[in-house]
């Protein structure tokens, strides 16, 4: 599950509001022991969170992939202690069209760290992430002048993120 808040830059007349994002998704890391306790490989996510501004009082579903490379270690105790992080080098985030605006979010970097508890099979984890969406792909432009420019829609989210995993080593 996650909740995020973060800032929607507009272009004129509005320039920014506040947003939040919050829903349920889906995640896989894919990677191997390169080390004793360190594992890497490639961490990707999908879902399907509310995306809700404040300015045009949009509140909207969304569809929102992400993905990158990352590295962890884990105690190899029956109670192990995971830490891990990513490094978002793509993703979107697509909202629905509302209000005449059809806007997706595209480009998105950022990172995302946490940690977790492996008890037997399942870990429970907790993460905070950080994504800009720096280009956007605009198909409906509602209230913005026509001469406005798509580049200046921008989205930066910063979220709190908690999962459930099975991690599996082959």
């Amino acid at each position: 599950y996650e909740t995020g808040s973060g800032e929607i830059t507009f272009p004129s007349p509005i320039n920014s509001t506040d947003s939040t994002v919050k829903g349920f998704g889906v995640g896989a890391r894919l990677g191997a022991t390169v080390w004793q306790t360190v594992f890497a490989g490639i961490d990707t996510r999908f879902s399907m969170p509310k995306l809700a501004e404040s300015t045009l009082n949009q509140d909207v579903k969304s569809k929102s992939w992400n993905g990158g490379p990352m590295i962890g270690i884990q105690m190899p105790t029956p109670l192990a202690l995971r830490l891990f992080g990513s490094w978002i080098l793509a993703g979107e985030l697509d909202p629905d069209a509302d209000k005449g605006v059809d806007a997706k979010f595209k480009n998105a970097k950022g990172f995302r760290i946490g940690g977790g508890v492996r008890v037997g099979i399942v870990s429970l984890n907790a993460e905070y992430q950080y994504i800009k969406y720096d280009e956007s792909e605009v198909s409906e432009s509602g209230i913005f002048t026509p001469a406005y420019n798509p580049d200046s829609l921008a989205l930066k989210n910063k979220s709190l993120i908690v999962s459930v995993s099975i991690p599996i080593g082959l």
